[in-house]
């Protein structure tokens, strides 16, 4: 009998997302990660499997029987070139192993963002993270291309939305504001930058995964019309109804931090896409599937009212974001 068990490699927010998208299509999923630990935000009836993924045999093993294999994980910042590589060649061999579809969650860093981003945009990488992304992308497509592997690629830019803190518009804009601070933003509050909704991103995966047609292809998730940062904290602060404060981290402070911090160090020369506009076209993939991105309205809305219940929570001593 053919399988119809879906198998996602990492349970941060993407991971989740995707698993519940799957879920609501009546998918078997299985979920894996390194501490065994479930996330508040993965759906209850999800098999959960602990394993490390850069061990191949583990790898193989937590993907036994899986018709699609979805590799969303992610090291650390500061840790991308040394763990990256590892990781996904162990996901790739075990969805080979299985002779199972690939998806492979990927961001926009090797396109060259000077005009707004499509899967058709110059591949020109402005960082090592950029060049590091573009080898990775070329290795999935090549196994594809060999007949090695049945793969899809998905790209999107930073995330924000329910169960995302480490990023540019997570914890210390969201979780700031809802403090009464000063939410600190990266690079410009000026400069418009495309966000994606995290919800987005899973109902896109899932759909990738499920779709023959998609397979040797790129597709970008659908995004909301780009912002600035400035007004991304405007709605919140319309959301939560209080005045905003801002501050912003200009990439010469990020480079003195980075002198203490890894992950700060590793994130300077990522500071070009926020102090140039930085912007997604994501026509093609809401045209051929019919999706839609959610509003930014509505994307901080259901955001805030989950660092609203993540607050309660952890001051009555549960933390629902347990990764």
């Amino acid at each position: 009998m053919p399988s119809d068990l879906h198998v996602i490699f990492g349970t941060g927010p993407v991971g989740c997302w995707t698993a519940a998208a799957l879920r609501a299509e009546g998918q078997r999923v299985r979920a894996v990660n390194r501490s065994g630990v479930r996330p508040a935000l993965m759906p209850s009836d999800v098999e959960l499997v602990r394993a490390d993924a850069s061990d191949p045999a583990q790898a193989s093993d937590a993907a036994r029987g899986a018709a699609v294999v979805y590799q969303a994980l992610n090291p650390p910042y500061h840790r991308w070139s040394e763990l990256f590589p590892g990781l996904q060649s162990a996901v790739m061999g075990a969805a080979r192993a299985e002779y199972a579809k690939y998806v492979s969650v990927e961001n926009l860093y090797m396109y060259d963002a000077s005009k707004p981003m499509t899967e058709d945009s110059p591949i020109a990488p402005a960082s090592k993270k950029g060049a590091l992304r573009q080898t990775m992308a070329e290795e999935v497509m090549t196994a594809h291309a060999r007949k090695e592997l049945r793969a899809v690629s998905l790209r999107s830019s930073d995330y924000y939305g329910p169960g995302v803190v480490a990023s540019a518009l997570g914890e210390l804009v969201f979780g700031n504001l809802l403090a009464g601070k000063k939410a600190q933003l990266v690079g410009s509050a000026r400069m418009p930058h495309s966000f994606a909704y995290i919800e987005d991103v899973g109902r896109a995966a899932a759909l990738l995964g499920m779709n023959d047609r998609a397979l040797g292809k790129t597709w970008i998730a659908p995004h909301a019309p780009a912002r600035t940062q400035g007004e991304m904290v405007e709605e919140i602060g319309r959301v939560l109804g209080t005045a905003t404060r801002l501050r912003v981290v200009t990439p010469l402070m990020m480079r003195l931090a980075g002198l203490f911090l890894p992950e700060a160090r590793a994130s300077v020369e990522m500071m070009y896409e926020f102090t140039a506009p930085f912007v997604v076209a994501s026509s093609r993939m809401e045209r051929e599937f019919n999706l839609s991105a959610t509003s930014i309205e509505r994307g901080i809305e259901r955001t805030v009212s989950w660092y609203r219940q993540r607050r309660a929570e952890r001051s009555t001593g549960v933390d629902n974001v347990r990764a």
